[in-house]
């Protein structure tokens, strides 16, 4: 090849920017969530591990949705596919109008459910749909770019939700006004997003996944294997399911971390979730630089060993000492999901797209570990965070050893 591939091509430019605004929007809404967990032990009078339904809920939602989102796609094509993801995620977001109404807790699971699959839709399109924007050989580029604006997401959503939600309801408040307004304000622009996309003209695409590159390196070379023969991408399906656990337990209670441990009010402790956040920005850039001079292998294993010392500082709870370290736990986090992802994907050739499909939905794992995690944060939020040390293990298993691809 004489001719470098461009990035993607002036006639998708519109489209990848609408595609991009998706990241955005469920990394916003993915984050907010853990917010939602601190607000609803105040204002609902829930228990730590009750607020853990929370991320049962959305993650469950993932499990669930991921396969007949994927067979959507498959039938209907990208633009009908995220059209669809847009209209549950409005959905769920005006249901939160008539749950709290009648300040529900399980009303509002069902509408994190619905909301959930409307983000599981989104990610299941939105990736495959921002790889065909352009040559297969830039996929890579897009993808990481469109996914650094899930980041800004993240680290917008606490700010958010902190600012409308926390410093609302004060203390002890018991009013449910502010989550009725912020919702239905994000269900709008949703709307308005989903007629936006509606307007405009997507090109004739051709995904490139389903291509054969004579450049690729993606080979089956051991083709007589079925799928699931294939140790490392049965390993890279059970470090996921880890991964997200560790995420989903690290991410719902920090709030409380900060409340409980370092003596923040609510609002404060929700504040300092964005520098959490943008913690994992500064990972995801740190980590994409450092693999110019380490195997992705090793620099995934490196980071899992970090943030296997981090809980254990973390579940000291030596006051600012522990609290750098449990910012530091979403810096290591950074690569480890896309990093697993690509480990687990080497060489399945024809299998490439069912083994994504399977290794998505290891987020199920965020359904259950903040569940525990809430039983013993219950008790002492601090020592909860021994338990994900048994997830970073796991995936320092993966990037040391397991991850080689066996012929």
């Amino acid at each position: 090849m004489t001719n470098k591939p461009a990035f993607t091509e002036k006639k998708y430019v519109v489209i990848f920017i609408f595609v991009t605004s998706l990241f955005l929007m469920w990394g916003l809404l993915h984050s907010m969530s853990d917010v939602l967990n601190r607000h609803f032990q105040t204002v609902l009078n829930v228990s730590k591990s009750q607020s853990g339904l929370i991320q049962l809920s959305v993650f469950g939602a993932y499990f669930i949705m991921s396969i007949p989102a994927g067979m959507f796609l498959k039938r209907y094509g990208y633009k009908s596919g995220v059209v669809l993801g847009l209209t549950l995620f409005a959905i769920g977001t005006f249901l939160f109008v008539p749950a709290a109404n009648v300040a529900s807790f399980g009303f509002f699971r069902i509408a994190l459910f619905i909301l959930g699959c409307g983000m599981a839709t989104l990610e299941t399109v939105a990736h495959p749909f921002a790889a065909a924007l352009g040559d297969q050989r830039t996929s890579d580029r897009r993808l990481n770019f469109s996914q650094s604006f899930n980041a800004v997401g993240a680290i917008i959503g606490p700010a958010i939700g902190s600012y409308f939600l926390l410093r609302a309801t004060g203390g002890n408040s018991t009013d449910l006004s502010s989550v009725k307004s912020l919702y239905i304000a994000i269900g709008c622009i949703i709307v308005f997003i989903a007629i936006a996309f509606l307007l405009v003209k997507i090109p004739a695409l051709t995904d490139p996944h389903t291509e054969v590159d004579p450049e690729a390196v993606n080979i089956d070379t051991a083709p007589g294997k079925k799928l699931y023969q294939h140790k490392h991408f049965i390993w890279a399906v059970t470090a996921q399911f880890f991964n997200v656990a560790a995420q989903g337990g690290t991410w719902a209670f920090f709030i409380n971390y900060g409340h409980d441990v370092m003596g923040f009010d609510n609002q404060t402790a929700g504040s300092y979730m964005s520098i959490f956040m943008a913690m994992m920005a500064a990972g995801r850039f740190a980590g994409t630089y450092l693999m110019r001079f380490i195997a992705p292998n090793k620099l995934l294993a490196i980071f899992a060993f970090g943030n296997i010392l981090m809980c254990v500082i973390v579940a000291q709870g030596w006051g600012w000492t522990s609290y750098i370290a449990l910012m530091m736990i979403n810096f290591f986090f950074s690569i480890m999901f896309p990093t697993i992802f690509s480990l687990g994907l080497k060489n399945l050739g024809k299998h490439t797209q069912q083994a994504s499909s399977f290794i998505s939905m290891g987020v199920v794992g965020g359904a259950f570990f903040p569940l525990i995690m809430g039983k013993i944060a219950d008790h002492n939020v601090a020592q909860a965070y021994y338990l994900p040390i048994i997830c970073y293990a796991v995936i320092f298993m993966f990037g040391y050893k397991l991850y080689k691809v066996k012929h």
